[in-house]
């Protein structure tokens, strides 16, 4: 039996609980409900009030744990605005398709003059084909005459508007009725809305810890310190991700759980463990007590080309690369934002990482590590014969990456997102994602730089016993 999906488009800018109370009505008459906040719109400058990665996170902390609901951050991804006619196109393969409309649209429809009609590319034929979820809002009196032909009336009462949420934050008014309170307290930590830059690094502490916990089971003594956690373990309605071992289980909890929007706090059970904390300060004063600085990091958008032509998508948190499948050494073509930057790079492979995970294996491979809150990140070659003397390019943020398998047929090539195999591939694009990033989560006297010194400089037994 095909699948009746309700696709319920919009700005979401902030998501409201008028957005949610609907989706949990689509929910009732619907198999799949698909929320699509929509990218950059010329017709709404208001959109790009806040950048795309916050509209993202507070989409997903609204509507994650709605169990018909599948978000969908193609656009804010893309930074583009699909139009019905396009998502029609995009899910009609999935089953019954409803487009989820407001009843002001279909105002005037049986005169041909509804907002639908002066407005959207396609209309008539929109009007006569499609099936549309006809949202009765209030203060819009639905009329059978200006229905389209295919239609389905969902009724709503509660009233709502992003519009007024932003108005109400801007003037320092209450929300907490007007949005979820995971999105307020994103809002107010992030100091969204507000009339200014939005600040990229903001400070919070866990009044009432409500933990998901992921230890490294094959560290003894992670799995005896997450024992003195576990009365704080939620399964559901979490606000934390406590990770307990070294940065190898950092990354798996970051890939596992980042969907979720909530901070991850990691505590050294390893070696150097860059982007997690000494434990000491938290035994010792207790999670609760803890300020803990949280830091937006941003993760990789990584499409990769296989040799059948399809390409597949995924994020990384460290790093992705392309390196030989065989003997024979890689040739790549690289360009770099959309300029060819190398022509013909000879080397074992390439790697491209963010900053936080520079002091990964971009720094075994000769790269200069960066601080966590760099704003750049590295490309990064992999024992390279051509160019002569060629090691690693600092790149901007807004820089996109190309690398393009060349004589693949003899010279194949594997790749790699966050250590995951990709299989065979003949192309990789990477570029710092508008829609994942996670927050990591920091004691005051966390130095990312000392750490990162004491790999610049490492001290001999003959120094230390100088000193």
């Amino acid at each position: 039996m095909s699948e009746k999906i309700a696709v319920f488009g919009g700005s979401f800018n902030p998501p409201g609980l008028h957005h949610r109370r609907i989706a949990e009505a689509l929910c009732e008459e619907f198999d799949r409900v698909i929320i699509y906040p929509c990218g950059s719109r010329p017709d709404k400058p208001t959109v790009n009030d806040v950048d795309s990665v916050f509209r993202a996170t507070m989409v997903d902390l609204c509507f994650a744990d709605l169990p018909k609901v599948e978000i969908c951050l193609d656009d804010l991804e893309q930074d583009r605005f699909s139009r019905t006619h396009e998502l029609q196109e995009r899910y009609a393969a999935r089953g019954e398709v409803w487009h989820v409309i407001g009843s002001d649209l279909v105002e005037g429809g049986g005169e041909g003059k509804s907002f639908i009609h002066r407005v959207w590319h396609h209309a008539d034929d929109m009007w006569r084909n499609l099936n549309f979820a006809v949202i009765a809002r209030p203060g819009y009196d639905v009329t059978h005459k200006d229905l389209p032909p295919r239609n389905r009336i969902v009724h709503f009462e509660a009233p709502g508007a992003s519009s007024h949420i932003r108005e109400q934050i801007f003037h320092r008014e209450p929300i907490s009725h007007l949005v979820t309170a995971s999105v307020e307290d994103y809002i107010e930590r992030y100091g969204l809305y507000r009339g200014r830059i939005p600040s990229r690094v903001t400070r919070r502490v866990f009044k009432e810890p409500r933990l998901i916990i992921v230890a490294d089971e094959w560290n003894p003594k992670a799995m005896q310190w997450a024992a003195r956690f576990r009365q704080f373990e939620v399964p559901h309605d979490p606000n934390c991700v406590l990770v307990i071992g070294g940065d190898g289980s950092m990354l798996r909890a970051i890939r596992r759980h980042w969907k979720k929007r909530l901070p991850v706090l990691g505590l050294n059970a390893g070696h150097l463990g860059f982007l997690l904390n000494d434990a000491q300060p938290v035994f010792d004063h207790g999670l609760e007590q803890e300020e803990l600085i949280l830091r937006q990091m941003p993760l990789l958008y990584v499409e990769t080309r296989r040799p059948d032509g399809s390409w597949s998508q995924d994020y990384a948190f460290n790093e992705a690369w392309i390196e030989r499948a065989t003997g024979q050494t890689a040739w790549l073509q690289v360009k770099v934002g959309h300029q060819v930057r190398l022509p013909k790079l000879v080397c074992d492979g390439v790697l491209l990482s963010t900053a936080a995970g520079s002091t990964a294996y971009a720094r075994s491979m000769g790269a200069t590590p960066l601080l966590a809150e760099t704003p750049a990140w590295l490309l990064v070659g992999s024992n390279v014969m051509l160019p002569a003397n060629w090691k690693s390019a600092l790149l901007s943020l807004e820089t996109e990456v190309q690398m393009v398998g060349l004589d693949v047929e003899k010279r194949p090539l594997n790749g790699f997102v966050d250590g995951v195999p990709q299989g065979e591939i003949r192309e990789m694009r990477v570029r710092v994602s508008r829609a994942a990033s996670v927050e990591l989560a920091f004691l005051p006297d966390h130095d990312m730089a000392d750490k990162i010194a004491e790999v610049q400089f490492p001290q001999t037994s003959e120094m230390v016993h100088l000193a």
